[in-house]
């Protein structure tokens, strides 16, 4: 679930990103004012800018609402344990009869290539 949501968050993300670099900026206005350009948009002089706006909305209100339900759902995990209780947790798990602490301290002759 949680990997199928970040993947339409980043396809939403993706998304936006395109819709926005295919938009307009306000001085390309001035520009078309002087040399006519609504001859070159495909859904007339006003059609593209009210279609990719309302689509760029749309896109954010859906990015958002991802964005919510992602942290909602990364708030209500449950700590790791950390790193130092793992590791304590298998020892004792593993351990034998005798405790770590009485075992006898290792001799040269018990090292192999020392002492030889």
């Amino acid at each position: 679930m949680e990997t199928a949501l970040l993947v339409i968050h980043v396809l939403l993300s993706l998304a936006i990103i395109g819709l926005v670099l295919l938009q307009r900026g306000k001085g390309a206005e001035a520009g078309a004012a002087l040399g006519g350009g609504a001859s070159a948009t495909m859904f007339g002089a006003r059609g593209a800018a009210n279609f990719l706006s309302r689509t760029t909305a749309i896109l954010a209100a859906l990015f958002i609402i991802s964005s919510l339900v992602l942290a909602n759902m990364a708030s209500n995990r449950t700590a790791p344990d950390s790193v130092i209780e793992k590791v304590e947790s298998a020892v004792i798990d593993q351990s034998t009869d005798i405790p770590v602490a009485d075992k006898a301290p290792a001799t040269p002759s018990d090292v192999p290539g020392v002492g030889d």
